[in-house]
């Protein structure tokens, strides 16, 4: 008999902004798993990596988790948030460790300046750079909540940037993985529409 599937998996990598992120969705009508067994993740339709924290540590923990392996493979929505997006792409000058690669790109350290504070901490708007359905409903230049010190450059597979000190992608897709980095479990509207957003994406 095949073993039954559930809705939405909260993959556990350890990050403080687990729970917050699993209220948020219940607060859409979504009941999350949170899962550590990769053999649970592939019973999910979709995905939540979320993090806060150092990238080599996460990366530790999903490896000896096993989850890096289930997450290459992995062909239905994924949605990164924080830290857990910058770990889909291939490199983070943080620790300089290799990352899941599932997007192409470079996370790097954001340069101070005068004004500029690192970490960046707080509400900053958003700009649409393609259309897509993780964008639905979102204002030009809707706020939303950030707290990082490293950041990916922009890029063709960039679907919303901010600038704090530079530009930086803000969200992120290719095929059926994408990425947030603000909070959108902190960031009021704007944060549950793009929640709600993934719940219903098909992953193209």
């Amino acid at each position: 008999m095949p073993r039954k599937t559930f809705a939405l998996a909260v993959i556990d990598s350890g990050g403080a902004n687990i729970g917050s992120v699993c209220y948020a969705l219940e607060r859409l009508g979504v009941t999350p798993e949170l899962v550590s067994d990769p053999r649970r993740l592939a019973l999910a339709e979709r995905a939540i990596l979320p993090g806060v924290g150092a990238a080599r540590p996460a990366m530790a923990r999903l490896q000896s988790l096993g989850m890096i392996p289930a997450l290459h493979d992995w062909q239905r929505p994924l949605l990164g948030i924080c830290l857990g997006m910058q770990l889909l792409f291939d490199h983070s000058e943080e620790g300089e460790v290799e990352l899941l690669s599932l997007i192409p790109g470079r996370v790097r350290k954001m340069q101070d300046a005068p004004g500029i504070r690192i970490p960046h901490m707080g509400w900053n708007g958003l700009q649409s750079t393609r259309e897509h359905v993780l964008m639905a409903g979102i204002e030009p230049d809707a706020q939303a909540y950030f707290v990082h010190s490293y950041a990916a450059e922009v890029s063709p597979f960039t679907l919303a940037s901010s600038e704090h000190g530079q530009p930086f992608t803000a969200l992120v897709q290719r095929g059926n993985v994408a990425g947030a980095q603000f909070h959108p479990e902190r960031s009021a509207q704007v944060g549950a529409r793009i929640l709600q957003n993934f719940l219903t994406w098909d992953g193209q």
